[in-house]
């Protein structure tokens, strides 16, 4: 069992959990996820490792409220357990030594962002972000970004915080101006990695993305979350989930993301437990 150490929102849907976590805190990296299950019999589901802290062996962990094991979570408060928190899993992202790195977060997908480009920071780089969301409530760890990057940069579908516009209409701008990065991190929505990899690719500005398909297991047994990088089938629970964005066949990540879009609704109407009896 594992005791959620502190819990807070970052908005509507989005919260913040620290568990205590002591092996995982131990030996994670940026990039690597946990698998957690909520109750004894109850569904496996993939996080992403947002921060760790290992002197305290605790793990930070970060979720949108949208369905019904991540209802669970939010039901849960600080001093009670999670059944499982299994990890690290998944490969950290790979330590260089670049010079200038631009980081791009999709709502949620600054969690994952976050430790990535605070390393690269610690390493030397000179780091910008930008940070999108539907509005300013989805805008999430702007603050903590701040606290090392050289610029944020936010965008907001309907103009309430930032720019108003998409997270690629704030990069073409920054490229237009003539700022040159060794790397592009970004992380959020398929569609969005895909727009952002549309704008990187032909200007050769190498661009790393983290995908998030349908998990059952996270060690490469269930073969469920195979991609297709380069033309060769990857599994992103053992491979990835960090890959080079100009291999990755978004197409068919998208067309397989919502394969199970009925049956996830169904699950969230009448509760996992009675899908699992």
């Amino acid at each position: 069992m594992y005791r959620i150490v502190a819990k807070d929102k970052l908005n509507g849907s989005v919260e913040r959990m620290v568990v205590h976590a002591p092996f995982v805190a131990r030996k994670c990296m940026p990039g690597q996820f946990v698998m957690v299950r909520v109750n004894d019999g109850g569904e496996r589901i993939p996080l992403t490792i947002a921060d760790y802290n290992r002197a305290e062996e605790t793990v930070t962990i970060i979720y949108q409220t949208v369905g019904f094991t991540t209802g669970l979570l939010a039901a849960k408060e600080a001093g009670e357990m999670l059944s499982d928190f299994a990890g690290p899993l998944g490969q950290a992202v790979e330590e260089k030594n670049y010079r200038r790195v631009l980081g791009i977060g999709g709502g949620v997908g600054a969690a994952p962002l976050y430790p990535q480009l605070r390393m690269m920071q610690e390493h030397g780089a000179s780091v910008d972000v930008i940070l999108g969301g539907r509005s300013a409530e989805f805008v999430i760890l702007k603050d903590d970004f701040a606290s090392f990057c050289d610029h944020v940069h936010v965008a907001t579908n309907d103009g309430s915080a930032g720019v108003q516009g998409f997270v690629t209409d704030v990069l073409k701008q920054l490229l237009a101006e003539g700022n040159q990065y060794d790397e592009v991190i970004c992380i959020g929505p398929l569609p969005m990695m895909k727009a952002v990899v549309g704008i990187t690719k032909p200007l050769s500005i190498p661009t790393g993305v983290s995908l998030n398909p349908i998990m059952i297991d996270g060690t490469g047994m269930c073969g469920g979350c195979r991609v297709t990088i380069g033309g060769e089938t990857k599994f992103a629970c053992v491979d990835g989930p960090d890959f080079d964005g100009w291999l990755v066949d978004f197409d068919e990540c998208i067309r397989r993301q919502g394969m199970y879009k009925d049956m996830e609704e169904h699950v969230c109407s009448i509760g996992w437990e009675n899908i699992s009896q």
